[in-house]
């Protein structure tokens, strides 16, 4: 909005030239988020308390202590991260983009469907929502359409192709199936955020990391002098997703005050499959979806752990974990949560740069 508003003033006022550089507007799209989730997140939180009397219901399958500690708690927190993002990206965006409108009908879709899912949750105070593969079916459907869309406007020489990370020039084409694939990435983004959110702080601090690495990409990806020089598809129009990877840094920064150990609120389906679904869409729209596997490992891993204990129980009869996702296994093992969080931080952090570093290494 202020894109539109401000760039025709600048024959007037010369100083209004910076609106022009996507590293200025980023600036502004993060700051801006932040405030904004500073400001609304405490009435945010009062309302949901509110509401929400008896707070996020606790599996009663998961570890012991949460059902003490977390009870009461509020969740749908990630409200708070999609007013501030969705709201940062239309003032600081532009929005004839066309990469920019297709990521955020993700967010703000995959955002719908897990408040419907924590609404259920709360209203019949349990943990089990929508059905899984009701929910699955219909994120599956809206990942499909943002497929289609992004093929129609994309580069035709990337239409259908996989970059393979660390070789020059190293492409797959894989045709009609990439509408198979790219819905994996988004779907499987979505949800293995979903997955690590379960500890105060955990799905957050990874996502503001991956987010980060991702502007760093969508940037590089986006210029063509810079893409030529890193061997890296150039993707038209793809520098203004900086600024929707900014403005999630910001919210997700603006979250995590509220969300830090111990947590005032929760993020829900609402919080995790929005900022998973946008992740996801990201690494799409800039043909970095093997990459995304990498920096987002730990998302992997939690997933992961989640399928070979669910195979391992259907075939052996036993757990390889003490408890699935990951993070609880360590819970089981004694580890406190804070340990757990940092740490896991940590990994993200080793496992972005990783990732970034196939930006050179090539």
């Amino acid at each position: 909005m202020l894109y539109y508003f401000l760039i025709p003033l600048i024959d007037s006022f010369s100083f209004l030239n910076l609106f022009k550089y996507i590293t200025f507007r980023a600036g502004g799209a993060l700051f801006t988020s932040l405030i904004i989730c500073f400001l609304i997140g405490p009435y945010i939180i009062k309302y949901l308390k509110n509401i929400q009397k008896d707070g996020q219901p606790i599996r009663r399958d998961g570890p012991k202590h949460h059902v003490l500690k977390k009870a009461g708690t509020p969740t749908m927190g990630g409200t708070m991260i999609l007013i501030s993002m969705i709201t940062s990206i239309i003032l600081w965006a532009n929005l004839s983009n066309y990469l920019v409108i297709l990521v955020l009908m993700i967010s703000t879709s995959f955002g719908i469907i897990g408040g419907i899912d924590d609404f259920k949750k709360i209203k019949y105070k349990s943990s089990q929502g929508v059905s899984g593969k009701s929910r699955l079916f219909v994120e599956f459907f809206i990942a499909f359409i943002f497929i289609y869309l992004l093929q129609q406007q994309i580069n035709q020489d990337l239409v259908g192709l996989i970059n393979i990370p660390y070789f020059k020039d190293l492409s797959i084409d894989i045709g009609f199936f990439y509408y198979i694939f790219g819905s994996l990435v988004i779907v499987g983004s979505a949800n293995a955020v979903n997955l690590t959110d379960g500890l105060d702080g955990l799905a957050i601090g990874p996502s503001i990391v991956t987010a980060l690495s991702f502007a760093f990409i969508a940037y590089f990806s986006g210029n063509y002098i810079f893409s030529n020089y890193l061997k890296i598809p150039f993707v038209s129009g793809s520098g203004e997703l900086v600024i929707v990877c900014s403005a999630l840094i910001g919210a997700g920064l603006g979250f995590l005050w509220f969300n830090a150990p111990p947590a005032m609120v929760f993020m829900g389906d609402t919080g995790s499959l929005s900022v998973g679904g946008t992740i996801g869409a990201i690494a799409v729209a800039s043909k970095h979806e093997i990459i995304l596997v990498i920096i987002g490992g730990l998302f992997v891993l939690e997933t992961v752990s989640v399928i070979i204990q669910v195979f391992s129980f259907k075939l052996t009869g036993k757990r390889i974990f003490k408890m699935a996702p990951l993070h609880h296994h360590f819970e089981q093992k004694g580890w406190s949560e804070p340990t757990i969080v940092i740490r896991f931080w940590i990994i993200s952090i080793i496992l972005a740069l990783i990732g970034l570093a196939s930006l050179k290494l090539r």
